[in-house]
């Protein structure tokens, strides 16, 4: 080592790059951001340059293997010292959303075709039958199961008019031997009270002179004007006097 000439001065690293120049020093990780990754690189002696070290993994451990090396020294409890509760499962997954499916297509039927649209389920609905009729026929004219062999549209006329139309039209029905007729009245949604036409073919077809013809009637299906109109099944021959007194049972 160099000796010092005293000056009265220290300087204790005025000689210090000389030694740094003569000693060889090994190489340190380039920076903190590669030693944060894990990737530390180490001396390449005849190319003077660093390189990784293969041997140094840079992956990361999962979730999963973080839980298992967590979990290594844990004991479970047995069966039969804990208390297990059981739970009502809900509705399959997607259920609900299923369900309003179905719900919109069956709206959509109802609003476009009339599919599932059923005029007995509707206030609107009548129906009446005569004296020990079977309430089975009043169900089956309802269907359809009685063929319509006449039909009258008392649309836009007055309730005089409509009258003598409705009488001239069951005359002519119950002479020819029809069986099975259908009367259009309107549903009578403009009427600020009820149906106008429609509660006076009711009230002739129960209180009338023409109560002893008629077997049954009901409201039509929507196919031949649903609540707007009435199936009519006649008698082919009157229901004598004693048996006319609370003849008809009406809804």
């Amino acid at each position: 080592m160099k000796t010092f000439k005293s000056s009265g001065t220290f300087r204790p690293f005025e000689e210090l790059k000389e030694l740094l120049e003569k000693k060889s020093l090994k190489s340190v990780p380039s920076s903190v951001d590669n030693a944060d990754k894990g990737i530390f690189k180490t001396c390449d002696s005849k190319n003077g340059v660093s390189k990784p070290d293969e041997n140094i993994s840079n992956k990361q451990p999962s979730e999963n293997e973080l839980f298992l090396e967590a979990m290594a020294n844990v004991t479970p409890i047995p069966r039969g010292d804990r208390i297990e509760h059981s739970f009502i499962s809900g509705p399959p997954a997607g259920s609900d959303h299923d369900s309003e499916n179905e719900t919109l297509l069956k709206l959509n039927n109802l609003v476009k075709f009339g599919t599932g649209f059923v005029v007995a389920d509707t206030p609107e609905y009548i129906e009446g039958r005569g004296y020990n009729v079977h309430p089975e026929i009043t169900k089956r004219l309802h269907k359809g199961d009685f063929s319509i062999q006449a039909y009258i549209d008392l649309h836009g006329l007055g309730v005089e008019d409509a009258r003598n139309a409705f009488e001239m039209f069951l005359t002519d029905s119950i002479t020819t031997g029809t069986k099975a007729v259908l009367i259009v009245h309107g549903r009578g949604l403009s009427s600020p009270d009820k149906p106008v036409l429609k509660t006076s073919v009711i009230q002739w077809l129960t209180c009338g002179p023409w109560r002893k013809w008629v077997i049954a009637f009901t409201s039509a299906r929507s196919c031949d004007g649903g609540a707007g109109a009435t199936y009519v099944l006649l008698r082919q021959r009157p229901m004598t006097k004693r048996n006319r007194k609370g003849a008809f049972k009406t809804r």
